[in-house]
């Protein structure tokens, strides 16, 4: 056993290692070494001194929160982003089906246009289409009130659709003539899409997560 070897072993003593070799044997040649004994002594002291040195540990609390609540801010601006264009879409949308039922509307109202067989109930249904048009128009310009008119347009496509079923089952009238009202059903599912995403809260960001708090 040399020098070396002995060093090794001491050195995982200090460590709390296994020094692979007896306590016993260490001891007595570390007595009878003085190159040992004096190598032990400054290994001990390293090694005590490295264990009581205060260690400045910084505090990370708030970078670490302030990069939380950024990463919440992102995603929630991403989130409202896309609720905004999405909404935007649905917007143009109604405003498009709006100004096409007016389209057919105005010029029979206006020019009479299409009420040889029936003027009156045509005007009269040009009229309703009118009014319901400019529904579908106020619901485009002001989207958190598309959920008022939202039964109208419900009870109108309900109406239609139950109506157009039992005249094509009893042979009044063919399916190509009754096409054209599921027109109705699209119109309430975008006034029903445009009020929801209309709906949608925007969520603060929590307290508890702000820069600067913990």
């Amino acid at each position: 056993m040399n020098c070396d070897d002995v060093r090794v072993a001491l050195s995982a003593r200090l460590d709390g290692e296994d020094p692979r070799l007896p306590s016993a044997a260490l001891d007595a040649h570390t007595d009878s070494c003085p190159g040992c004994r004096s190598w032990l002594a400054r290994a001990e002291r390293v090694t005590r001194l490295t264990r009581l040195r205060a260690v400045d540990v910084p505090d990370l609390t708030a970078p670490v929160l302030a990069a939380v609540a950024a990463d919440r801010e992102t995603a929630r601006d991403a989130a409202t982003s896309t609720a905004r264009a999405r909404r935007q879409v649905l917007r143009v949308a109604v405003a498009v089906a709006a100004v096409a039922q007016l389209a057919i509307a105005l010029p029979i109202l206006l020019a009479g246009f299409g009420v040889e067989a029936d003027p009156h109930t045509s005007r009269e249904m040009a009229s309703f289409d009118a009014a319901l048009a400019v529904g579908f128009a106020l619901a485009a310009w002001r989207p958190e009130r598309a959920r008022a008119f939202l039964p109208v347009a419900w009870v109108l496509a309900a109406c239609l659709a139950g109506t157009s079923a039992v005249d094509i089952a009893s042979s009044t009238t063919a399916l190509v003539h009754e096409v054209g009202h599921l027109a109705a059903v699209v119109q309430a599912g975008l006034l029903w899409a445009l009020g929801r995403v209309s709906a949608e809260p925007e969520r603060p960001l929590p307290t508890a997560l702000a820069p600067g708090r913990g």
